[in-house]
């Protein structure tokens, strides 16, 4: 018996962080985050079960991937099996449509379009609060990843109650972009896992965070609802900053940013001095994505290449598109 699945997922950038594990194995935030899909960056997976096969393997952009990432999806895939109730191995082929330079974690949109895929192949019928949270035990991101838009994923307090779901905006995406300014592409010495858990055990300024997310998230569900882009840039900067400085706080103290993050923050406040509103946000490395209005994008990118290359300034829209089955 031979069942096989294919599916595309965007990533996505958090513009309310979430930043800690309540638990790791189910991999269950401490706080809400909110997120929009990139259309340019998105993965296609395809899987294939087959009663024949012995072991999970996995194939990445036309190279059998190593041991250690072939251990972190069979973890997934036993997840996949404890769902379906088929003890089936596996064949995946995924391609990561993400500028190599780009600096991007592709894990949100790998792991959702697998999750995808594992669901159009066994026929699971996943609502998608459910794929949501098939994803979310790939990687947290990925619950967010099954959706397009805005997304809102609620932290919950265990596996079933820790999804994403949509957050209505009168397609006012479509007027949004992100300029991606790539500062450095190169594997970060702490990892996003290892970072998350130094601050929420270390952190003097953790709870802090903690104390204002539920007044950032509301904040900036209330600026998606009225279209305020200014009311909403202004409570991303302010909560990616916030995040940033629990990592000052650890033991011992560490940050993501660089140098050249801080030039291209400072640009972003000189362009609004200009008139040209845009926003700046930094996951857990030192890339700088900035939110800005299409009507307002190419008056930014001008002046950001009076600084960075080329190559260092990349474009994309934001989508509306979620999953999606391809054949």
């Amino acid at each position: 018996m031979v069942m096989s699945g294919k599916a595309r997922a965007h990533t996505n950038i958090a513009i309310i962080k979430y930043w800690g594990k309540a638990d790791d194995t189910y991999i269950i935030p401490m706080n809400n985050s909110i997120s929009v899909a990139l259309d340019r960056f998105y993965t296609e997976t395809e899987v294939t079960f087959d009663e024949s096969y012995d072991k999970d393997t996995l194939v990445l952009n036309g190279e059998p991937v190593n041991e250690k990432e072939l251990k972190k999806i069979s973890r997934f895939m036993d997840v996949v099996r404890d769902y379906s109730q088929q003890p089936l191995y596996a064949h995946i082929e995924s391609e990561n449509f993400v500028p190599t330079a780009a600096g991007l974690a592709s894990s949100a949109s790998a792991y959702a379009a697998l999750a995808a895929a594992c669901n159009h192949a066994l026929s699971l019928n996943l609502s998608d609060k459910d794929l949501s949270r098939l994803a979310r035990r790939g990687s947290g991101s990925a619950s967010r990843s099954v959706f397009g838009g805005f997304v809102e994923w609620e932290k919950g307090h265990d596996d079933k109650t820790s999804f994403s779901h949509p957050i209505e905006s009168d397609r006012w995406e479509d007027e949004l972009s992100m300029i991606i300014v790539v500062i450095n592409d190169k594997a970060k010495s702490v990892s996003s896992r290892s970072g998350m858990a130094l601050t929420r055990e270390t952190s003097r300024f953790y709870q802090y965070w903690l104390d204002h997310i539920e007044a950032d998230i509301a904040e900036a569900k209330a600026a998606i609802s009225d279209k305020d882009f200014q009311r909403l840039g202004e409570v991303i900067e302010a909560n990616g900053l916030r995040m940033h400085a629990t990592n000052l706080g650890a033991q011992p103290p560490f940050t993501y940013l660089a140098p050249e993050s801080y030039q291209a923050m400072a640009i972003v406040h000189h362009c609004r001095t200009l008139g040209y509103p845009c926003y700046f946000t930094m996951d857990a490395g030192a890339n700088v994505k900035i939110l800005v209005q299409k009507e307002h994008q190419q008056a930014v990118v001008s002046e950001l290449a009076k600084t960075f290359n080329d190559e260092q300034i990349i474009l994309s829209d934001i989508t509306r598109s979620g999953i999606e089955i391809i054949g």
